[in-house]
């Protein structure tokens, strides 16, 4: 799929979900074609011509000045992370050559690895935009247990274990919400850098892979990853009900940081200090099996 196709869909697909009703304007009755708004309505709540607009929605973006993508972000009442999604499709239409070429990073500084092991109480990783898994610190890798012993994939990636490991929905309590949350985010990446290779690499296994992927992938959705709550059934310690911060860092341009952390005093809280006791009996033991199994 090329660049303005996803550009045509994404405007198609946000113009289809509103009603004429939410977007202050008469039904004129129930014998509208369209799902949603006209492209015409469009226009007019934008404040531009309905020719330029059919032109934007046919996935020419390049030109397009931040006046016209505000005015076109409040038409269609884009949420942050949509209208970030449409300034990023406006940026890679016009984007040079060497800026196409920019791939997320795959390894992670000494310091931070540091910095994550120095987090002893809370599962803490660094990813990249693609879901990428490239340091964890104990508890990390002890709470996303089955993603990172999965060697099928390396780096292990957050994606690939949701939609083609089957523990995936026993480990996700909400499962679905998961998957479109993962889906919101690699659609959010592609929109920043469509020409990122290894992106492209990843949804298309995915795409050819599962079913569930291609259905959410089809729906143009977007989501800022920052924090929120997580319901997992862990095959070690069971049920957790953790929220989640996702810390960027600045010297490394699409790595972040995840912590999960428990409600003090509750269940998840001590099931967390079990887990963390299970890691460390695990650490312990593996220079013995080393030594056993030279």
């Amino acid at each position: 799929m090329t660049h303005s196709d996803d550009v045509r869909k994404f405007l198609s697909s946000r113009r289809s979900r509103i009603t004429p009703e939410e977007a202050g304007l008469p039904a004129y009755g129930g014998n509208r074609r369209v799902k949603g708004l006209r492209r015409e309505e469009v226009a007019m709540l934008a404040g531009m011509s309905i020719d330029y607009y059919i032109r934007l929605e046919r996935g020419n973006l390049s030109g397009a000045s931040d006046s016209v993508l505000e005015a076109l972000a409040r038409a269609l009442k884009l949420d942050e992370a949509e209208t970030a999604h449409l300034f990023d499709l406006a940026r890679a239409a016009t984007a040079s050559p060497r800026v196409r070429r920019k791939r997320s990073p795959q390894t992670v500084r000494p310091s931070v690895q540091r910095v994550i092991d120095a987090i002893t109480t809370a599962p803490a990783w660094v990813r990249n935009d693609r879901g990428d898994v490239l340091a964890s610190n104990d508890l990390g890798r002890a709470l996303y247990l089955d993603m990172m012993a999965d060697d099928s994939a390396t780096p292990p990636n957050s994606a690939r274990f949701t939609f083609l490991n089957p523990k995936a929905q026993e480990f996700f309590a909400d499962w679905e919400r998961s998957a479109d949350d993962i889906v919101a985010v690699l659609r959010s990446t592609a929109g920043k850098n469509p020409y990122d290779k290894d992106l492209s690499d990843l949804v298309g296994e995915l795409s050819t892979r599962s079913e569930e992927f291609r259905i959410r992938w089809a729906r143009h959705d977007v989501k800022h990853h920052r924090t929120g709550r997580k319901r997992l059934h862990h095959p070690i310690v069971g049920d957790l009900d953790l929220t989640y911060e996702a810390l960027e860092l600045p010297a490394d341009p699409g790595l972040r940081i995840n912590i999960y952390t428990a409600e003090p005093g509750t269940p998840s809280e001590d099931a967390l200090k079990v887990l963390a006791s299970w890691a460390a009996t695990q650490r312990q033991a593996a220079p013995a099996a080393a030594k056993e199994n030279p």
